[in-house]
């Protein structure tokens, strides 16, 4: 007897810490054939939606979950028949346990895994290269351990009990492997999506490094150490992991129907689930408050000088093309002042009792989004020059606005800025995104009576609010930071003078 060669391609961890996704839309159904690389769902991950490239080449059995469905990581989503023979009779996502009376029969041992590593063969050498941003497809190097025999030719679900496999990988099981069967050529490495993702971003090919973890998974390290052992050949990224404060999980284990009333007035009421991106931000900012010391400081600044300059630049030909604007030299002014004041660019490693001081700023910017509020941040901002600067910030706003922001582009981030004025409000107090040590609220810019060389005049004002960590930001140093920006802002040569 031989295994049914239907394989269950699970819900892949495609952020860093991740637990769970909902499905947004199937591209494929049952009884359609999938290539190796083919995207065949998006999912909606608390940070991002993304869409999902399938491992292997085949027929799809059977997707497990319907669009709109919350599935956690590690869970199969969808059947593929990998045997190359004919498409079976499409079966609707409600009826997979159902199968088909000519199905071959399950074995009662578990059989070896000779046969399915000898249908890794077809996606070897095929020149692929990752298709998904925190994913990329991946054959095993490692030798595959027995797998229990499928009952009913595939199930709904992994069975309780039965070894679980991520994306195609058996991982490690109580009973011995048995001996891989030979396979010719060079296997792809065994890593995660983040890894994977980490190795593109620093240009390191995996096949090329050594693998340190569990069953010959590449982890992070593996990586970074391969990238201290190669000569740098240009800037080195920013690449080093920023501590993050875990969002406050209270509450997540409380099914959502628990807390509701039995019925209410449809006509008066709606509810919302909370999921995805609400969700994450709710975890976040409840985490950050309860967890965090806020103060927060206000100063009413004249931006006259500041917004004559942004028309200026405006006509610039070094700026042709990008989005020149107000945040532009906000952020600029931000960026000189924790240089000139760099104890406040950093964050607080509870489980070391460390201040983790950050020599880079990854610059977070708060964006409202249809999905709800997220912080992607502009990786090695204190690097760029002020078109540079502003080509990011184009990039960074519309991507959000497209709903394409990649988990990767909200990690790691040391600051943030909100501009709560695009919204015609003065100012606000902002909450610390988890893991940083500050964040800047820009108030709206508004013509107002103003005393300027003695003399009151319409002048064009704004307030800042500051916010920061007291654990390790005093109320000196946080005063200074935002006494800075004030200053660069009235005075906008400031930039030049203080660079």
């Amino acid at each position: 007897m031989t295994q049914a060669p239907v394989r269950e391609f699970k819900m892949p961890d495609v952020g860093e810490g991740l637990t769970e996704a909902e499905i947004l839309k199937w591209y494929v159904q049952p009884g359609d054939t999938v290539t190796d690389g083919q995207v065949v769902c998006e999912v909606e991950t608390a940070k991002a939606a993304v869409e999902l490239p399938i491992p292997y080449d085949g027929v799809v059995r059977a997707l497990h979950f319907p669009e709109g469905t919350t599935v956690d990581v590690g869970t199969s989503i969808i059947a593929v028949d990998v045997s190359g023979g004919a498409a079976p009779e499409p079966e609707a996502p409600a009826a997979a346990e159902a199968v088909p009376a000519a199905a071959a029969p399950a074995p009662a041992v578990a059989v070896p895994a000779e046969q399915p590593a000898e249908a890794e063969p077809a996606a070897v050498g095929s020149g692929r290269q990752p298709v998904l941003v925190g994913y990329g497809v991946s054959t095993s190097a490692t030798r595959r351990r027995p797998r229990k025999p499928a009952p009913d030719g595939f199930a709904r679900q992994t069975l309780e009990g039965d070894r679980t496999e991520l994306n195609g990988h058996a991982q490690a099981t109580p009973t011995a492997p048995a001996p891989a069967a030979p396979v010719a050529g060079a296997l792809r490495p065994l890593a995660k999506p983040p890894v994977r993702k980490l190795a593109k971003d620093l240009g390191v090919d995996l096949a090329t490094v050594t693998a340190t973890g569990p069953d010959g998974i590449v982890t992070r390290e593996d990586v970074h150490a391969a990238v201290a052992a190669a000569p740098k050949t240009s800037e080195e990224p920013a690449a080093v992991p920023a501590p993050v404060a875990p969002p406050a999980p209270a509450a997540a284990a409380t099914p959502a129907t628990a807390s509701a009333p039995v019925s209410y007035d449809t006509a008066r009421e709606t509810r919302i689930p909370v999921k995805g991106v609400r969700k994450a931000t709710a975890a976040a900012m409840v985490g950050s408050a309860f967890t965090a010391p806020h103060v927060t400081e206000f100063v009413t600044v004249d931006v006259t000088r500041t917004m004559k300059l942004v028309e200026e630049l405006k006509q610039d030909k070094e700026f042709t093309g990008l989005r020149v604007n107000p945040l532009l030299l906000i952020a600029k002014a931000l960026l000189v002042a924790i240089r000139r004041n760099p104890d406040v660019n950093a964050s607080w490693d509870e489980a070391a009792q460390e201040i983790v001081v950050k020599h880079y700023v990854n610059l977070g910017i708060a964006a409202a989004t249809p999905r709800g509020l997220i912080v992607p941040n502009i990786k090695d901002a204190h690097a760029k020059t002020l078109p540079q600067l502003a080509e990011s910030l184009g990039e960074l706003v519309s991507t959000a606005r497209d709903g394409k922001t990649s988990p990767s582009a909200m990690q790691a981030g040391t600051v943030t800025i909100t501009n709560v004025g695009v919204f015609g409000v003065d100012t606000g107090t902002p909450i610390l995104n988890p893991g940083e040590s500050a964040i800047l609220a820009v108030g709206a810019i508004k013509l107002q009576p103003w005393v300027h060389k003695g003399k009151v005049k319409p002048r064009q004002v704004t307030t800042l609010a500051l916010s920061f960590d007291h654990r390790l930001v005093d109320g000196e140093l946080g005063s200074r930071v935002l006494a800075d920006v004030a200053a660069i802002l009235e005075q906008p040569k400031r930039l030049i003078s203080w660079a």
